[in-house]
């Protein structure tokens, strides 16, 4: 058997203590499937006094993570302490330097500096492996890397933030408002304290740059997501979304155009047909379009400290195995720089919510500025009666503004935007306007 593999682990906290305790689990298992010892030599956190609940007392402590990831003692680095700068940035760049194999779950420092630390690992012959910091314990990396590196992908899509995923399944089934749902999600553990990484669809854009890249060879680029989180989405959405056929599921999507990437994060309209429509809690799910394989769907836990430690010691793995493969797919000086797609038609057209005033012209003057950006509407519904979630009801002239439902066809996003700023300028509406894309899917 060969030498030992020995792990600098710098980050103790649920994933970090996850990793140690699983080493420890399945040491035996591991030596026999990689023929090698994987042993954790040191480790760095804030405190040492905190009871993580493994044995560290054989384990060397570093109080710099800088120092841990440029001591001779340890072979890989394992980078679980967070933040896309700091220590985190500072210690992978030392192991990457000092000829080290780094492992990380770091979705924005490789969102940010992934380029970057690509050709660093690749300069030194090193791995930089990062399968945990996309979507968890599902192997999409690794699936887009190498299991699919004889296809050509045309989009790559999913739900890849498990609290947004949750919150809208609680506001579906349980009929209850956003913010009951979200301080649910806080209660259980699923959402921050300040959930706004979350739940403004950052998080998710951080995960889709790093897809973006591995499914079409292009320099990451997070700075060029359009990103739109799931705060606007109400009751009255959802309830429409049921009864039009569709669910509504925070979607990271990248799609090849003719004139470049496409990458967006929003809500989406899914029909209740599609396998993403089926996703439910905090599991996540990837989906793939390629030219040989077709549409494939992964799914799984995307966070969690267990589901996530199986996706770093899974990279461990692959450097005890003596595994090397470019760190973004392909060497890191091919990549193409990302171009990104003018605005184009949206295949699935999109629903409109607006609050309109009960006054004579009001739905002629809608009308009309749809008309002005040549928007055929798909149907129109006009809500006369209470939501299931129990809002007043608008059936009586005297309730106030009553809402209305537009299903557009294909159109531009442009030109929904520039009729939606009209009809608000027209002193029509008494509300800012809902606009959700409708994804076709199959």
């Amino acid at each position: 058997m060969s030498e030992r593999l020995r792990l600098g682990l710098a980050g103790l906290g649920t994933v970090g203590a996850s990793v140690a305790g699983l080493i420890d689990r399945h040491h035996n298992i591991l030596a026999q499937r990689n023929r090698r010892q994987t042993v954790l030599s040191g480790v760095s956190a804030r405190s040492r006094a905190k009871d993580r609940g493994i044995d560290l007392s054989n384990v060397e402590w570093f109080d710099d993570p800088v120092a841990l990831a440029g001591s001779d003692t340890i072979d890989v680095f394992v980078e679980l302490i967070g933040g896309e700068d700091g220590p985190a940035y500072a210690a992978v760049v030392a192991a990457l330097k000092s000829g080290k194999h780094v492992v990380t779950a770091n979705k924005a420092l490789l969102a940010r500096h992934g380029l970057e630390l690509a050709r660093l690992a690749e300069d030194n012959n090193v791995n930089l492996n990062f399968e945990a910091a996309v979507a968890g314990g599902i192997p999409v990396v690794k699936t887009l890397r190498e299991g699919l590196a004889g296809n050509r992908a045309s989009r790559v899509y999913g739900i890849l933030n498990g609290t947004c995923n949750y919150i809208l399944t609680k506001m579906e089934q349980e009929q209850l408002s956003f913010d009951t749902c979200l301080a649910d999600a806080q209660a259980l553990g699923y959402a921050e304290a300040d959930p706004t990484f979350d739940i403004d669809g950052h998080d998710t854009a951080h995960k889709l740059a790093l897809l973006t890249s591995l499914a079409f060879g292009t320099q990451i680029d997070a700075d060029s997501i359009y990103i739109e989180g799931i705060r606007s989405i109400t009751t009255a959405d959802i309830e429409a979304a049921d009864e039009l056929g569709y669910r509504i599921k925070l979607l990271g999507v990248a799609q090849e155009t003719d004139t470049g990437i496409e990458q967006r994060v929003h809500p989406t309209m899914v029909p209740k047909s599609s396998a993403i429509a089926r996703i439910d809690g905090v599991l996540n799910a990837v989906a793939v379009d390629a030219d040989a394989v077709g549409e494939i769907v992964l799914v799984g836990p995307g966070a969690g400290g267990s589901a996530t430690a199986s996706a770093v010691v899974a990279d461990i793995a692959d450097i005890a195995k003596g595994a090397h493969t470019p760190v973004l797919g392909a060497p890191a000086h091919t990549l193409e720089p990302y171009k990104r797609a003018r605005m184009r038609a949206h295949e699935g057209g999109y629903y409109i919510r607006l609050d309109v005033i009960d006054r004579p012209g009001a739905f002629a003057a809608i009308a009309t500025r749809m008309a002005e950006q040549d928007i055929s509407l798909e149907s129109i519904v006009q809500r006369n009666r209470a939501p299931r979630s129990g809002a007043p009801d608008v059936s009586s002239p005297d309730s106030g503004p009553r809402p209305v439902i537009l299903i557009t066809h294909a159109t531009t996003e442009e030109a929904i935007r520039q009729a939606l700023a009209k009809i608000a300028e027209d002193d029509v509406i008494a509300a800012e306007p809902q606009m959700i894309r409708i994804e076709t899917l199959v």
